[in-house]
């Protein structure tokens, strides 16, 4: 399926409807052709913990996470940049079924809080039947989940010390909004610690226009330097972007059904990592500074 995008709703609702489907069936073509499951909504020769370790991932970070949580939907690793700590109060956006909450719920412990909004109701339900079995195996109650857009987060000002996010922020048709949100939810001197998809170049017409890259956090992405105009324009400091190419080239080799399309669409000569970098993103907001 191939479909122009014409509009912030428009991208909104493709992407409410495709991680629907994921949520619902653990694929994104739900037999109707286009990318599956796994890698940013693409489909793997790896099963999603061994892709998870693959990316970053440690087996004692996954002994927590329950067995559903885990959709293969992550490119790197943001709780592990996050270096989190007891007592902080973590949000993921973009939480799915709530694999990084789950990861970060024994990193804060019991006086800690996560907190994961994802704008699925089916992707919140899946997560928070999640919670019952997280706490058997962890004893912890510090995990909830919350409706909401990641453009308009239902979170109190300078809430937050850490605000995390795996593969989810390029989705989103008002990217802007999205970094002056987490500014905004973060407490004075809070860390942001994002894994994403960013561009080296812009890509081919005819992929910014596949529904099914948009789904699967391709189409969506805007170059490196403007993820960091956008996150400085927001009033962060101390940002460091730290490109991953090798999870792109993975991806194609692992002959994931998207990665596949975006090949045949691309420049002879080209390949996907030539134009898509995984990238970790790490800023924080500054501290409140006395006035006159």
């Amino acid at each position: 399926m191939t479909t122009s995008r014409t509009g912030p709703q428009d991208v909104l609702e493709h992407v409410r409807e495709g991680y629907a489907r994921i949520a619902s069936t653990g694929s994104l073509s739900s037999g109707t052709g286009g990318c599956g499951q796994g890698g940013c909504c693409g489909n793997t020769a790896l099963d999603h913990d061994a892709l998870a370790k693959a990316i970053g991932y440690g087996q004692s970070d996954l002994l927590a996470v329950p067995d559903e949580a885990n959709m293969g939907l992550s490119c790197g690793n943001p709780t592990a940049l996050a270096s989190l700590r007891e007592g902080e109060v973590v949000i993921d956006l973009g939480s799915g079924g709530g694999f990084d909450c789950f990861v970060a719920g024994p990193r804060v412990g019991k006086t800690g809080r996560v907190i994961g909004v994802d704008m699925t109701p089916e992707m919140l339900s899946k997560a928070r039947r999640n919670i019952e079995s997280y706490q058997a195996q962890t004893g912890l109650d510090n995990v909830e989940f919350r409706l909401g857009e990641i453009e308009h987060l239902p979170l109190a000002d300078a809430s937050a010390d850490v605000v995390i996010s795996n593969c989810v922020l390029n989705l989103s048709p008002d990217k802007p909004q999205v970094w002056r949100e987490i500014a905004r939810v973060l407490k004075p001197g809070g860390r942001v610690a994002v894994s994403d998809l960013a561009l080296l170049r812009p890509l081919p017409a005819e992929i910014t226009a596949m529904v099914e890259a948009l789904i699967g956090c391709v189409a969506g992405a805007v170059t490196l330097e403007e993820t960091r105009r956008q996150a400085e324009a927001a009033g962060l400091i101390e940002i460091v972007l730290t490109p991953k190419p090798g999870y792109v080239d993975a991806m194609t080799a692992w002959e994931d059904p998207l990665y596949k399309r975006i090949v045949a669409a691309l420049p002879a000569g080209t390949k996907p990592s030539d134009f898509i970098t995984s990238v970790d993103i790490a800023a924080r907001k500054p501290m409140r500074t006395k006035c006159c």
